[in-house]
């Protein structure tokens, strides 16, 4: 059955029998013992066959009953049975805008654009003529559209003048970035990164795009050329935004797997409030975030998940606890352990009791209250550590080396080995609880695989991740993201404030 081993039941025939009987007593004894011997070996392979079948039913029924809820599996791999879990408690509140609220309908301007007058010309009731009558009053509509977008063509003429002394011609400089005979402007340019990088359209349904909405055929090598220029522009931009990071006190580090010639790459993410930096490597561990070049410098605080190639770096370190909280779901459902459960409600007390503290200006909560924190902690990983044991020691069974643990055993252990880098938050208010910004800041690039597949070049992911850093950072600051691309396409990024100040 699917590689496991064969049973090999003896079987004695009449004639063996009949022999050991007409040899003696002593034969008929030997026969019997190895008939014994026989059906003891083949229960001991029965049994083997049993405990992986075993193994391997649990490992099936575990791996059938995770999804993004108790797992790091992501949202959209749940299929179409999704599931709706949420820990938010019901407000009492109907669904719907709440009294007071003030909405955000759309109203009217006080200037409009344009203004039509229409005439009444007969009475409605009776049908009496109106055209003579004063108008007592306007009942005013006003529709909100967009015009039929035309592209302007700026032409520059430069004089050419002789001089009557040396009768030379000269001829007037052109405008800085005009170098051409006919070109594209730099707001087309920015709107063509924009939708390439931002909206992550691909250079055939852009090309289309360009023709419907403005009735321009660009080609996609024009965009494609477009993109690499932004690219270039954005150089010194963007190794001011990691230096930039290197100095923050607190930064967010992840990763997700992309697809560059259809081979699987890596796409790496460190990021705050304010700045976000990618970076992609064909590899998922130190070897990339060694050419990141961010953690092997950085000496505050990387929150991030329990991907073990993050701690070979000297920096402080936090695990989300979003992470933990799906785990411990799992450990709750599957194995029913009540520790996992407590564990949760620890977190989530923790969490709370911060936030609460962080909305009254508190810069901390009470020594008393975390050392109480600290303490629940120790004896709900005691509980946990009971109830996953250590399998036996037995050189007999299995290979050599450290054996397998199940997946709450696993989770305990790294709750007590990581018990500071957990607890963090509680201590440092710096730190967030999860690490929701950094996995937001990934979402958009799964989106990208989805909508325009895989890179088609190592430069053209090299492309994608620096003008995206640059996107990421000007939307974080509240910048205008088209202002911000035309200003490259003028050989002057803008730098948001954060960047100007450090």
């Amino acid at each position: 059955m699917g590689g496991e081993k064969s049973l090999q039941v003896p079987r004695v025939s009449r004639a063996q029998i009949l022999n050991a009987c007409k040899a003696g007593p002593d034969a008929v004894i030997s026969l019997i013992e190895y008939l014994q011997e026989q059906h003891q070996s083949t229960i001991e392979q029965l049994g083997e066959i049993i405990e992986g079948l075993r193994a391997r039913i649990e490992s099936l029924e575990q791996k059938s009953s995770t999804d993004s809820h108790n797992s790091d599996k992501p949202p959209s791999s749940d299929g179409f049975h999704k599931r709706i879990h949420s820990r938010r408690q019901p407000s009492g509140k109907k669904p719907g805008g709440q009294e007071g609220h003030e909405g955000t309908t759309l109203a009217m301007v006080k200037h409009p654009d344009h203004i039509e007058v229409h005439s009444v010309c007969r009475c409605g009731h009776c049908g009496n003529s109106l055209k003579n009558q004063k108008v007592k009053g306007h009942e005013k509509r006003q529709v909100f559209d967009i015009p039929p977008i035309k592209v302007e063509v700026h032409e520059h003429q430069a004089e050419i003048k002789r001089c009557p002394r040396c009768g030379k011609l000269t001829t007037a400089e052109f405008p800085e970035g005009v170098t051409h005979k006919t070109q594209y402007g730099n707001r087309i340019n920015a709107w063509a990164s924009y939708l390439k990088d931002y909206a992550l359209l691909p250079y055939e349904r852009l090309s289309q795009l360009f023709y419907d909405l403005f009735g321009m055929t660009i080609s996609t090598g024009t965009l494609a050329n477009v993109d690499r220029r932004c690219s270039e522009g954005l150089g010194d931009t963007v190794e001011s935004i990691k230096k930039a990071l290197m100095c923050s006190p607190v930064i967010r580090c992840d990763e997700t797997g992309i697809r560059i010639n259809g081979k699987l790459h890596w796409l790496h993410t460190a990021g705050t409030e304010d700045l976000t930096y990618y970076a992609w490597h064909a590899r998922r561990g130190n070897a990339a975030t060694d050419e990141m070049g961010i953690l092997p410098e950085y000496h505050g605080i990387a929150v991030h998940d329990h991907w073990k190639s993050y701690f070979l770096y000297q920096c402080r370190h936090a695990l989300c606890n979003a992470h933990h909280l799906r785990e411990l779901e799992f450990v709750v459902e599957q194995f029913n352990q009540r520790w996992a459960q407590k564990m949760v409600n620890l977190l989530l007390y923790s969490k709370e009791l911060v936030e609460k503290a962080k909305a009254v200006g508190q810069k901390q909560i009470a020594r008393s209250e975390r050392r109480k924190i600290e303490q629940w902690y120790e004896q709900l990983i005691a509980e946990g550590l009971t109830a996953n044991p250590p399998p036996p020691n037995n050189p007999q069974q299995g290979r050599p080396g450290r054996q397998k643990r199940s997946k709450p055993a696993n989770l305990v252990e790294r709750l007590r080995d990581h018990r500071r880098e957990t607890l963090l938050f509680v201590h440092d208010f710096r730190v967030p609880f999860e690490n929701n910004l950094a996995e937001r800041d990934l979402r958009m690039m799964k989106v990208q695989q989805k909508i325009s597949g895989t890179f088609r070049s190592t430069e053209g992911a090299s492309a994608f991740c620096r003008i995206r850093s640059y996107i990421s950072t000007v939307r974080k600051q509240g910048i205008s993201v088209i202002d911000a691309l035309s200003s490259v396409f003028d050989g002057r990024p803008l730098l948001p404030p954060t960047l100007q100040r450090s």
